[in-house]
């Protein structure tokens, strides 16, 4: 199996994992991911939602590492599309905005997630929002569609990213744009973090460095790149003592490497 497929694979287990015990880690904060049994606590890189109209709590599973909706400029009539939209959180913060005349298309490859976001939908009754299966890579929407696309904490987690914002333009209309929340890396990791398939998973090992990141939006053909927000992220040492051993941590501790959480935005 290829690396690509691997780490697909690792993701949508896990994610597939997380969805089906939702209620038992509905309080363990797992940030961009844990592991079976919930002791991973990656809520470092978690934003509240508490405060947001829209917001609903079963929809709320942790998993973000910031809040796309903020600079997404979504306006009443939109269409928005969320990547990897898990339970519903963002989609249904940005139902709020689009209102009753908007579309929010959520798209997630794990069914499990997509089970539990159609739950969600049920109880509360929007009639303007969809949850499709499919793959970032190769998106079930059609061409020059849509207004706005979100995503939280996701795209690091596509093997082939370049694919992926290649495919966000195609369904943008010209002129819209995307607004998405993600982790990228200042410097090297230690080789066995950036190796760790449970770190991919939790939003570190699959990160790039910043300006690859950057690059890679630039040459899927997008304008206007900007950062709305940075935010450095510690992750806590009984974290890293899992993969790293107490001289290898405070070596990291002492570096310039740095983890970081941002919103960019960009322009088709």
């Amino acid at each position: 199996m290829s690396d690509a497929k691997q780490l697909r694979k690792i993701v949508k287990q896990k994610y597939g994992q997380i969805a089906k015990k939702s209620t038992q880690l509905s309080n363990c904060g797992c940030g961009c991911g844990c592991d079976d049994s919930g002791k991973s606590d990656y809520s470092v890189f978690n934003d509240s939602y508490e405060n947001l109209a829209g917001y609903v709590a079963e929809a709320d599973l942790a998993l973000g590492c910031g809040i796309p909706t903020q600079y997404a400029q979504i306006k009443p009539g939109h269409t928005v599309v969320d990547l990897g939209s898990g339970a519903g959180n963002d989609a249904f913060v940005a139902r709020s905005l689009v209102g009753e005349t908007g579309r929010v298309i959520g798209i997630d490859m794990t069914p499990e997630m997509i089970s539990k976001a159609n739950q969600n939908l049920i109880k509360i009754g929007y009639t303007n929002i969809e949850f499709r299966l499919g793959d970032i890579e190769n998106m079930p929407v059609e061409d020059n569609l849509v207004d706005v696309v979100i995503s939280n904490c996701v795209l690091n987690l596509v093997p082939d990213k370049l694919q992926a914002f290649s495919e966000i333009y195609r369904i943008l209309k010209p002129g819209a744009h995307f607004c998405i929340s993600d982790v990228v890396i200042r410097g090297q990791l230690p080789p066995n973090l950036q190796k760790s398939a449970e770190m991919y998973t939790g939003c570190v090992a699959g990160a790039l460095q910043i300006n690859d990141y950057l690059n890679i939006i630039r040459t899927a053909g997008f304008t206007d790149v900007e950062i709305k927000t940075s935010k450095s992220i510690e992750l806590p040492d009984k974290i890293l003592q899992d993969y790293l051993s107490r001289e290898e941590i405070r070596e990291f501790r002492n570096s310039d490497v740095g983890i970081y959480s941002i919103t960019v935005t960009a322009k088709k």
